[in-house]
């Protein structure tokens, strides 16, 4: 089993970084990965390695702005001085293509994680037709009004100040609550996983967990609303496969209430194969969970029903 690493030119001329992983046995088909918010691919290396022992091809990039696609670490969490939102579900649309080129008539499912579950969202209703599937995790459904009050302080900062200025104070709007279930916390990260080991690796890692500039959440909150709107959700493909999974204890998508509620939503929409299942206790990253072969072995289950 091989994992090499290559980079192509986005429609910005953006150098994006990308982690592939080979499988010496016959392929059944192609995963993507698009990872989260303040991460990047190679995080994803045992949960790849598993799906290349199941004959697997995986690509997954560094999104514009994280990791070894970022211009320095300095400028980790810039995105764009346009849509950022919509630039990194371009930049996947991109890799989908070369990942086509390179994998003649093999399926494709797209994988998303956190940020990237939203990135994904948004990505089927532009190309769903392009995908056999798709993966949801540590998604949620429709955002709460408070949305808009986030979309309209980052909007004021930006005038002010320009897209590059610092998110702390919206960084803390959006996540300072999601570590209150988990108290007494040993770190401001207890709420990704139970895995103390793996917090910690996140911890140490300096292209995670940083503090991303006020254009970013500006992009994401806008995404966030875009994905829910009627005349969007209704350009899902009707066939298209979706399995979302999440722990019932991740603050992202609202302890599980926001999993069912995005079921319920595709599931109005006439999309015809829909499952979830939520994880007792898990928290946010359930790939890096204390229970994490449990995940991927589900996973991997449903992935052969795609490519038998």
């Amino acid at each position: 089993m091989t994992r090499i690493n290559f980079t192509f030119m986005n429609q910005d001329n953006i150098p994006i970084n990308v982690q592939k992983w080979i499988p010496e046995t016959d392929i059944k088909g192609v995963v993507q990965i698009a990872h989260g918010m303040s991460e990047r691919a190679i995080r994803y290396d045992y949960f790849a390695r598993a799906l290349m022992k199941e004959g697997f091809v995986v690509y997954a990039n560094d999104h514009r702005g994280h990791g070894e696609s970022a211009a320095s670490i300095d400028e980790l969490g810039y995105i764009s001085d346009n849509d950022g939102f919509h630039d990194m579900v371009e930049d996947m649309k991109q890799l989908t293509d070369i990942i086509k080129e390179e994998n003649l008539n093999k399926k494709v499912i797209l994988f998303g994680h956190s940020m990237g579950s939203f990135l994904a969202q948004r990505y089927i209703q532009l190309y769903g037709n392009e995908l056999s599937g798709v993966i949801l995790s540590g998604t949620n459904g429709k955002q709460k009004p408070i949305v808009n009050f986030g979309i309209t302080l980052t909007k004021l900062m930006i005038a002010f100040k320009g897209r590059k200025t610092d998110g702390t104070l919206v960084d803390k709007l959006a996540f300072g609550s999601y570590n209150n279930r988990f108290k007494p916390n040993s770190t401001k990260f207890d709420w990704l996983s139970r895995d103390k080991e793996q917090v910690q690796k996140y911890i140490d890692d300096p292209y995670c967990g940083n503090v991303f500039p006020v254009s970013f959440f500006h992009d994401l909150f806008i995404g966030t609303k875009v994905i829910h709107k009627k005349e969007n959700l209704e350009k899902i493909p009707k066939d298209l496969p979706i399995y979302i999974f999440a722990g019932d204890s991740d603050p992202v998508g609202n302890y599980g209430r926001g999993i069912v509620d995005l079921d319920n939503t595709y599931k109005s929409f006439n999309i015809n194969n829909v499952t979830y299942k939520l994880y007792a206790g898990g928290r946010h990253e359930m790939l890096n969970e204390i229970n994490r072969d449990e995940v991927i072995l589900d996973t991997i289950n449903w992935l052969k029903n795609i490519c038998p």
